[in-house]
């Protein structure tokens, strides 16, 4: 068991690699105003801040329901701790490992599911909004406006995987 932890993170570090590049892209080759370098000539340094601070503060609130619902769920149909969905905060390796964590989250709730009647009126567990956001977050990485449909992509889906979450935590609230 030790040695499979070992290989997955030693995978996800390999695919956080061509992440960590594609964000430090745009100032490789900061001739071209394109990616995260044309949002900072649009909103300036003081609008660039706030927008990322706010970003971040929705991020705290969200990994903060995410924890939630894993603290809800029974410990015998918990996959991963609650703790865990911090791992959101660990630039760039989050982008990879956030996969992980939706996964995780939705067999939790899978598995919660199957003994907890409270969920059995649930016809999904959040996999594919949550897979989605994930999926567009990478692709919006992509230095052009195929990457900055891909954010609004991510932020819609992100929001619908949000509200899921917000759902299925007053669920196993009341239950």
């Amino acid at each position: 068991m030790q040695n499979r932890n070992f290989l997955l993170t030693l995978l996800k570090i390999v695919l956080t690699l061509p992440v960590a590049y594609a964000l430090v892209y745009p100032f490789l080759h900061s001739s071209q105003s394109v990616g995260i370098l044309q949002e900072l000539e649009t909103l300036g340094v003081y609008g660039s801040i706030a927008l990322g601070s706010v970003f971040l503060i929705f991020v705290f609130f969200y990994c903060r329901d995410l924890s939630r619902t894993l603290s809800l769920v029974s410990p015998n149909a918990r996959v991963a701790q609650a703790r865990s969905v911090w791992l959101m905060f660990l630039i760039p390796y989050n982008f990879i490992e956030d996969f992980f964590i939706i996964a995780n989250v939705a067999t939790s709730l899978r598995n919660e599911a199957a003994q907890n009647p409270a969920l059995q009126s649930l016809t999904h567990f959040g996999l594919a909004s949550g897979i989605g956001w994930c999926a567009a977050q990478i692709v919006s990485l992509w230095p052009s406006e195929i990457g900055s449909f891909a954010s609004l992509i991510a932020i819609v889906l992100w929001i619908v995987h949000w509200r899921f979450i917000r759902q299925v935590n007053r669920l196993l609230a009341n239950s």
